[in-house]
């Protein structure tokens, strides 16, 4: 176990390469680290493939108070996007269809489904969502007592960058509400995964029952202050 987690959010950007497969937590913003991904879409990194619920708001919508990775998109960094919808980003829709940008769009419960197999060493998952659809194209398909199931295989990352509303010294998080989302699962999915902090309290101060990521699975701590 590192003695020291903490890392700065330029830090944790200079963490991923261009290339790499990076999943964000967050819907709609919540639950999604901004340092740290503002840090990215600063750096030279580029080529990157992004698995996220969505890509939240276009620039210029910080009233709502939630940015997601909309500035990486903004700013052309991804190559591809593993998503459950665009509706809410012009951009991103733009990009596909200018070509710029691959979309690949998962029913949002078969991504959630991908990625934990991911962090569970899973191989894939049976899911009937999607069979007789575009959805379908290209999969194998697995009859199961005369019903037919999607294969849809595991996912996992190179990088992994979430938000913990309380997190403690060793890297323990607590998840409130709904940006508890997809940050769980994608924690257990990465081989580097970086936590941003809300709050940052000492060991003990979360009870045991109300971690959802332990420690073991953080690698680095971001952390710039309560809000």
């Amino acid at each position: 176990m590192k003695k020291n987690k903490f890392i700065t959010a330029q830090e944790a950007a200079a963490m991923v390469k261009s290339g790499d497969f990076v999943m964000v937590g967050g819907f709609l913003g919540h639950g999604t680290p901004d340092s740290i991904i503002n840090a990215l879409a600063d750096s030279d990194v580029k080529d990157l493939t992004i698995a996220v619920n969505d890509t939240s708001f276009p620039e210029g919508a910080e009233k709502y108070g939630m940015r997601g990775v909309s500035e990486l998109i903004a700013r052309h960094k991804v190559k591809t996007l593993h998503v459950s919808h665009i509706g809410t980003n012009p951009e991103t829709g733009k990009q596909m269809s200018e070509g710029t940008l691959e979309v690949i769009l998962t029913p949002q419960g078969t991504l959630a489904e991908k990625i934990r197999a991911g962090g569970f060493g899973l191989g894939g998952v049976l899911t009937p969502t999607g069979v007789g659809t575009d959805v379908a194209n290209g999969k194998q398909v697995i009859n199961v007592d005369g019903k037919d199931y999607l294969l849809e295989t595991a996912m996992k990352g190179d990088v992994c960058l979430i938000k913990g509303s309380i997190v403690d010294k060793l890297g323990n998080v607590y998840y409130k509400g709904t940006t508890r989302n997809f940050c769980p699962l994608m924690a257990a999915a990465c081989k580097t995964v970086i936590v941003e902090a809300e709050k940052l309290v000492e060991p003990g101060e979360i009870p045991p029952e109300n971690v959802m990521t332990p420690f073991i699975l953080v690698d680095y701590i971001v952390y710039g202050g309560e809000k």
